[in-house]
């Protein structure tokens, strides 16, 4: 067997695993690896049920979901903030992920389709029905469009595996505050990467279509940050928010402020208020910068 032929038999055994969406891990670039602090997703998150969706878009890896079936919406997104404008399109289409229900040969999201969708697809996560008579709450972003700059980034924000029933009140008003203030922080201090990620807790109540249980509705949704080469010299209340920050707000029409906080006291709360691990920990090694030099020789610099 000449080596070529080898080679396109290796490739041809390894396409399905690589264009695969839903992975059993995300170390790898075509499993959205780069979408993660130090290649890590968060620790401490092991439900057997959950779902690792590599939201591919165009062919390409853009962010990363763990997603509930059971609830069908995403436990969170995990993402790189890109700087960008702040503006907002309103014309992509909604999509949503073959790969819950069955193997899709090249792992894309795809457009909702006019006519008919098979059951199958509606078993395994929301589909635009769900959202559609509902008056109380929105589809709300969890990787936000705005928060990204390319077209191709843009719209792969826009799949139902990437959002969660907002209320109205909460989404257009504290949540899309601070988003923007993020959006601004990152856009004007953060000199390297910036990963985010963003999720949200539980406590049951659920949106009813056809009389049944169909999308759990968030109790919070919070948010963190990690960017480890940032401006020094940014003015003192800003830097105090590097390398990393968190946020938490309450999913409801009053009392909905979203409270900036630590890292560590967004763990806490979770660990109190999600079906996670005690060593839940959001960034890899709490977002600390990885030293060039071993300790002993760092006071010679």
């Amino acid at each position: 067997m000449s080596g070529a032929i080898a080679s396109a038999l290796l490739t041809a055994c390894l396409l399905p695993l690589m264009s695969s969406t839903v992975v059993q891990d995300f170390n790898h670039v075509e499993r959205c690896k780069d979408s993660l602090y130090m290649g890590t997703p968060p620790r401490g998150i092991s439900d057997a049920k959950l779902k690792r969706i590599c939201q591919r878009y165009a062919d390409k890896p853009r962010f990363v979901t763990l997603y509930d079936p059971q609830k069908r919406i995403p436990v969170y997104s995990a993402y790189t903030f890109k700087k960008t404008e702040g503006d907002r399109r309103v014309d992509y289409p909604w999509m949503f992920e073959p790969q819950l229900a069955e193997v899709d040969g090249n792992g894309n999201m795809l457009p909702f389709p006019t006519g008919y969708l098979h059951m199958k697809f509606e078993d395994s996560q929301a589909v635009l029905d769900d959202y559609s008579d509902v008056v109380l709450y929105e589809r709300g972003h969890l990787n936000p469009d705005q928060h990204q700059s390319t077209p191709h980034d843009r719209a792969a924000t826009y799949t139902l595996t990437n959002v969660v029933p907002e209320m109205r009140e909460f989404n257009i008003g504290p949540w899309r505050e601070f988003e923007e203030r993020i959006r601004v922080r990152l856009n004007n201090f953060c000199r390297g990467t910036a990963y985010v990620v963003t999720g949200v807790t539980t406590r049951g109540n659920t949106i009813r279509r056809n009389n049944q249980d169909r999308v759990a509705i968030p109790e919070d949704v919070w948010s963190a940050y990690c960017c480890t080469d940032y401006d020094r010299n940014a003015p003192h209340d800003v830097r105090i928010r590097f390398p990393s920050h968190a946020a938490l707000g309450k999913n409801a029409k009053e009392g909905n402020s979203v409270h900036e906080m630590s890292v560590q006291e967004l763990e806490i709360f979770l660990k109190n208020n999600m079906d996670v691990d005690q060593n839940l920990q959001l960034f890899y090694d709490n977002c600390i910068s990885p030293s060039p030099l071993p300790l002993y020789l760092q006071h010679t610099i």
